[in-house]
């Protein structure tokens, strides 16, 4: 969703078209559930609990980094810079602002802090708003205007921000959504280019590139991509070889160092509850852009990295600060962490009221904001300007549940209304977060945990439900089963230290080196890391959920894995052991995907014809490589993502199994010379409901086939 550059009071987003279409946790929680919100201290039946949590502390999702938590600054808020903000900031661990406010950026002209056609506040240039950043211990995300701006005015700005004012501002994207610029038949993106194709984004990238680390070769750029299952994705424009992402990626991955993604969770007709259940197709389109980076970049790819640069439900207006957002905005920000981002950006600090309603008893204003702008609906009005929304406390509970350095590790719920999300901490301690959707009923939670073994020390509670003003610390004190009960609506993290001389923190190893993916073949990959200190031996281990299994195990700094099914894919992560056996905390993950064999006897093409966001058609061609004709063939492959299905077709028969379709010869076709004399070519018409990729492997007959 573009942010708005109308001229606000209050400034509101703009619309878009919307197409988008073992070990037992033996550690103890005992406090009075009416008040605190954890099971009483009276034993409690397992057929008491109604949903149980997996944490797996080996199982490693990725490092928190200082720029995690962040949100959008923008030049029409008057509250920008009041003092309040940093404190709150600061209390609620934000490391990123981001400047000068969504589609204002390509209006914006930093030296004269004007903004042609929109709004500009007092108090809101540039330097007022480096001194909150300062303030909070931010870093911030600049937008260099594209829209309306030059490569030579952006590098002007990084010289005043780094050589004159020495900022050090690290993070600088050109331009906001400028995909929302008119060539895909919408624009809200103001675009002054003749060319608006993203051909000439990529070229312009280039060019601002250059200008910008000439002046600072520091400065990280970053590119605007579309989100994989979001409009503009997969539509392709007049006289474009590709969609978006694939005419700018390829071209401009050798220079940017970061990209840039949006996700809003629904439009006027979504619920809050829709939008929480939305969520759960972010992880796979935020797999879908890591891997269309690493499919542009090759070996390089590690190097660039994923900024969610603006992210809320956008539910139409209502709903956005009552309690069922706080919720989203708690899960939201681990969910997008979790899979692959480095920092993700709430919409926004303040922005304005908008539609009145009711939410569980309380009023909503409509305001997008983390924080009051102390706006007015008719005769309505919000609390005092820079009074905390439900957001803002979501985004805190995410602070007490891991900061910078910080290991995020692998959870997962049997309940569709609760989420988990867990964090190893840095000094061995084991947080876990739960979020109970249900508005109505509370949830009794039995924990699992595998690579951790608590202490009996009763854990560190904290809670954000009904009644509280603020992340409520619950002290109780007593121990009891390895069981919470979370609040209706409520968000509640338990703490749990680990038993003495058990846990990452007793072995004498560090933490290895994020994997790296030297060599990749149909059925092998090599892999290195960087050693650790007090390391004897490595073991390399493949996640699937929260469970782990051991597939390398090594003295060196380098495995090679075998037996791999080709076209597949695979998530790593390295652990080292001292010598007594003590393992360490995990490495970061790598996720990799085997090939396809370049010697196999056949050979599929995949090609999308045309797409629409939701749906799209595509061909498919097949040859027979072998000395030996075929009669009678079929083609199996498997969707790479949920939501991916197939609808109708032509030229051949069509059965769709789960994830699994196979497409069988029509009667009476000819058979598929050998030596690759013939073809056999089918159609059909797909959905997608999320990303869309290609499948990774294809099947002749069971046979596995190479690309092209």
């Amino acid at each position: 969703m573009a942010s708005s550059h109308r001229p606000p009071h209050p400034a509101r987003r703009g619309l878009r078209p919307l197409a988008r279409g073992a070990a037992v946790l033996a550690a103890s929680l005992a406090l009075l559930s009416s008040l605190v919100g954890v099971a009483p201290a009276a034993p409690q039946s397992a057929d008491d609990a109604d949903a149980d949590v997996r944490v797996n502390a080996q199982a490693a999702l990725g490092t928190l980094t200082s720029e995690a938590r962040g949100v959008n600054t923008a030049i029409w808020d008057a509250h920008m810079n009041d003092p309040e903000v940093a404190g709150l900031m600061k209390s609620a661990d934000v490391g990123v602002m981001r400047y000068p406010g969504g589609s204002y950026a390509d209006i914006y002209h930093w030296e004269t802090h004007t903004a042609p056609g929109g709004y500009v506040a007092p108090g809101t240039g540039f330097d007022a708003f480096m001194g909150t950043v300062r303030a909070t211990g931010a870093q911030p995300v600049l937008i260099a205007n594209y829209g309306s701006g030059t490569p030579e005015e952006a590098a002007g700005w990084v010289r005043y921000a780094n050589i004159t004012k020495k900022y050090g501002a690290k993070y600088w994207e050109i331009g906001n959504e400028i995909y929302g610029n008119g060539h895909y038949g919408s624009g809200w993106e103001h675009d002054d280019h003749e060319d608006k194709s993203p051909q000439e984004y990529a070229r312009q990238v280039r060019a601002y590139a250059a200008a910008m680390k000439a002046v600072d070769p520091t400065v990280r750029i970053g590119a605007v991509l579309t989100t994989p299952g979001e409009w503009p994705d997969g539509v392709v424009g007049e006289g474009d070889s590709g969609d978006w992402n694939q005419t700018v990626l390829p071209a401009v991955a050798d220079v940017v160092d970061f990209v840039s993604v949006h996700w809003y969770a629904g439009g006027a007709d979504t619920t809050a509850e829709d939008a929480m259940t939305r969520l759960t197709r972010l992880p796979g389109e935020l797999r879908e852009v890591r891997r269309q980076i690493d499919r542009a970049a090759g070996a390089d790819s590690p190097d660039i990295e994923i900024a969610l640069t603006e992210i809320n439900t956008n539910t139409g207006g209502a709903r956005l600060t009552a309690r069922p957002n706080g919720l989203f905005a708690a899960d939201a920000f681990m969910t997008a962490l979790e899979n692959g981002v480095f920092t993700v950006d709430w919409w926004n600090t303040h922005n304005g009221a908008g539609q009145i309603t009711t939410v569980d008893g309380e009023t909503d204003y409509g305001d997008m904001g983390m924080l009051s702008s102390g706006a007015c609906t008719g005769d309505v009005c919000e609390p005092a300007p820079n009074t905390p929304f439900p957001p803002y406390y979501g985004m805190k509970m995410t602070a007490g549940l891991g900061t910078a350095g910080d290991t995020m590790v692998a959870a997962e719920s049997s309940a569709q209304d609760v989420s988990a999300h867990a964090v190893l901490r840095r000094d061995g301690r084991l947080s876990v977060m739960l979020v109970n959707k249900d508005p109505d009923t509370a949830r009794t939670v039995d924990l699992d945990c595998a690579g951790f073994t608590p202490s009996t020390t009763a854990p560190e509670v904290s809670r954000y439900a009904r009644g509280d003003s603020d992340v409520t610390d619950v002290t109780d004190g007593e121990a009891s089963a390895s069981r919470v009960t979370v609040p209706p609506y409520a968000l509640l993290t338990v703490t749990l230290e680990p038993k003495a001389g058990t846990g990452p923190g007793a072995s004498a190893a560090a933490a290895p080196g994020t994997p790296r993916l030297e060599a990749v073949t149909d059925t092998t990959a090599r892999l290195s890391w960087e050693g650790a200190t007090g390391a004897t031996r490595y073991l390399v281990q493949e996640r699937d959920g929260t469970h782990t299994r051991l597939v390398g195990e090594t003295t060196g700094t380098a495995v090679t894995l075998r037996n791999l099914p080709p076209g597949s894919t695979h998530t790593v992560n390295v652990l080292a052991a001292d010598s007594s056996g003590r393992a360490s905390g995990p490495s970061a993950p790598l996720t990799f995907s085997t090939g396809t064999p370049s010697d196999a006897a056949c050979a599929v093409t995949y090609h999308r014809d045309t797409s629409w966001g939701n749906g799209f058609v595509a061909t498919v061609t097949v040859r027979n490589l072998s000395g030996t004709p075929i009669t009678g063939w079929t083609v199996d492959w498997d969707w790479a993502a949920a939501g991916q299905s197939l609808s109708s077709g032509w030229n051949a028969s069509f059965e769709q199994t789960g994830s699994h379709v196979r497409v069988t010869a029509s009667d009476g076709a000819g058979p598929l010379a050998a030596d690759g004399g013939s073809t056999a070519s089918f159609g059909f018409v797909g959905a997608n409901d999320g990303p869309n990729p290609d499948p990774a492997a294809f099947r002749l007959n069971g046979a596995v086939c190479s690309g092209g």
